[in-house]
């Protein structure tokens, strides 16, 4: 099936459900019986495959994940109760204290102050470029580099990652490629093609698409031997002792990496997604594809009017003819660059405010993917914790303005900025 097809039919029968129901049922329960004292002993050990606990799987889930993994080319799955908790999980599976990745440092705020921060506390260290320096990238990997990281199209820079080059580096090392593909989705771009061991999505923006719930999800591509590099992944390699002994890269095989962060980091940290929320998204999952259609045209429609107007100083947007991404933009995302536009304001920051205040329409939203267009000043709000270094190295200005171009007419929200710009001039 295409993916149209798939977003809304893929990993439910209906007739093979006892109630006949059209659309996944909510399992809205925390536990699941088992059939007596050996089949739970059977199910905790791994051995037989059932649902015990909504934690750690839910049918309500298995569908939305089954759905995800099949849009994105991956053999399996793991749904979570948000982006940020996708992005920790994938990485604390295959790191301990004392290891690195290497990231681009075009990202979104939060994963941006997280890898500054957070990971560090635990003792990983992540080391950050350019997303186009490809000969520092390769150079900086160590024996103690666990992955690649980077986003598909960055938040809110509006770069596409030539993931193709990524993946090279990063199994040319032997290490896996993670990559965020929550602003081009899988109907702009599959980075398993291009070589992507690991997808990340958050499900908050696009595919849930109506700012409606909270969620995450990890996709595993099943293409990386975890096996060849035992001292390298020890915790995927080795007995692990909280599952009597179980090696993951043997019981699981090339699912070794989703199965490992399903009973690890999941069940002892518990960032669940509930079955309600799952519901939810797999709803907004199933016009993801006409969204997109619509999202991609305003966006290219928009951009275009900004960069002709003469208080804007520039644009940032993939698709357009003469944006220095348009090349791999063509290359990776089939010339299209969702709908995410940065630009900037003559008079500064302070314009950028008034620009953003001035807004009748478009709403002031720090998330983006919605349905609805709306702004945000990044700088101000979801990358304000970095430091003024920090944010020139991820191409956040001061005067930036991100718009998330939503499915309206195109000409309201033309009409919107328009007004927001004179506005910002006064």
């Amino acid at each position: 099936m295409k993916l149209e097809s798939i977003a809304l039919h893929h990993g439910y029968e209906s007739d093979k459900n006892d109630q006949k129901s059209a659309t996944t049922p909510i399992y809205q329960t925390s536990g699941f019986t088992i059939d007596n004292t050996q089949h739970g002993a059977d199910l905790f050990d791994l051995k037989v495959e059932r649902n015990i606990y909504t934690r750690i799987g839910n049918p309500t889930n298995d569908v939305l994940e089954k759905r995800v993994a099949e849009m994105e080319g991956g053999i399996a799955a793991l749904s979570l109760a948000s982006g940020m908790a996708a992005i920790t999980y994938a990485i604390q599976t295959i790191t301990r204290a004392g290891d690195n990745i290497i990231s681009t440092n075009q990202l979104y705020g939060g994963t941006y102050n997280c890898f500054t921060h957070s990971f560090p506390k635990q003792g990983v260290n992540v080391k950050m470029f350019d997303g186009s320096d490809f000969e520092g990238i390769d150079k900086a990997i160590d024996e103690k580099t666990k992955a690649l990281y980077c986003e598909s199209i960055g938040n809110p820079l509006g770069n596409i990652i030539d993931l193709q080059k990524f993946a090279d580096i990063a199994h040319k090392h032997n290490i896996p490629l993670i990559v965020d593909n929550t602003v081009a989705t899988p109907y702009l771009c599959r980075p398993i093609d291009f070589g992507a061991d690991i997808v990340i999505h958050s499900l908050t923006k696009y595919i849930d698409g109506h700012g409606a719930t909270i969620g995450g999800i990890i996709v595993d591509a099943g293409k990386f031997d975890w096996a060849k590099e035992p001292k390298k992944y020890p915790m995927l390699n080795q007995p692990d002792p909280s599952y009597h002994g179980l090696i993951y890269s043997e019981i699981f095989g090339p699912a070794a990496f989703i199965g490992s962060c399903r009973v690890g980091p999941l069940r002892e940290t518990g960032a669940c997604l509930s079955p309600n929320n799952a519901y939810i998204i797999m709803l907004g999952l199933e016009s993801l594809g006409v969204r997109m259609e619509r999202h991609c045209d305003n966006a290219l429609t928009l951009a275009k009017y900004l960069e002709g107007h003469e208080c804007v100083k520039w644009v940032n947007y993939a698709a357009l003819p003469n944006d220095k991404y348009n090349d791999v933009c063509k290359k990776i995302t089939n010339g299209k660059a969702s709908g995410i536009i940065s630009f900037g304001i003559k008079g500064g920051s302070d314009a950028g405010a008034k620009f953003i205040d001035a807004l009748q329409m478009i709403l002031r939203v720090l998330s983006m993917g919605d349905a609805k267009s709306l702004a945000c000043h990044p700088a101000s709000t979801l990358h304000r914790q970095l430091t003024p270094a920090q944010k020139a190295l991820a191409g956040v200005s001061e005067d930036l303005v991100r718009i998330s171009v939503g499915i309206e007419h195109i000409d309201d929200i033309i009409s919107d900025v328009k007004q927001a710009i004179k506005a910002s001039q006064i």
